[in-house]
């Protein structure tokens, strides 16, 4: 019977996972789900190393994902006030985004808004058009290559849960 409940809890942190597509914390869910089951579990306990472990991998992956957005934007020309708004705009692109196609919209919606939070910014600071939309590239790359790094911190994380599971 407890082999049978783990797979069931591990089914759910493959869903957890999978709420990256909809831009929502999906690292800290797992944690989260593991917490639960940790809580109601008796018989297993996981170590508080294995939690610590997972807090920094996933607060490394939030991290990494705005700093490569921030380091896209500034290789591509974007100045501080444009990286702001490729930050700000990334945010408001998921929230928008989130009802559009059956809330996979929030994904896309946060890669555009960086793109468009950038370029807004830059075009405000009197930046010739070629020049801001080269820096708002850098964003919106930038904020893909930081969204690739935190699903790939988020699948570390449920194989290392597969094996605390079972």
């Amino acid at each position: 019977m407890s082999a049978f409940i783990a797979a069931c809890i591990f089914l759910l942190l493959i869903t957890a996972f999978a709420t990256h597509v909809f831009g929502l914390p999906a690292n800290w869910l797992i944690i989260l789900i593991l917490w639960i089951w940790d809580l109601l579990n008796p018989e297993v306990t996981i170590p508080i190393q294995t939690y610590l472990l997972f807090l920094v991998f996933s607060f490394v992956g939030e991290c990494i994902e705005f700093g490569l957005q921030t380091v896209g934007a500034k290789k591509y020309g974007a100045s501080r006030s444009g990286n702001w708004g490729a930050i700000a705009g990334a945010i408001a692109g998921a929230i928008f985004g989130a009802p559009f196609l059956l809330g996979l919209g929030a994904l896309a919606g946060a890669v555009i808004g960086a793109y468009f939070g950038c370029l807004g910014i830059e075009l405000l600071n009197k930046r010739p058009v070629h020049e801001a939309k080269q820096a708002a590239l850098g964003a919106m790359l930038g904020k893909v290559l930081g969204l690739s790094v935190k699903i790939g911190i988020g699948a570390v994380l449920l194989v290392q849960s597969f094996d605390v599971l079972f």
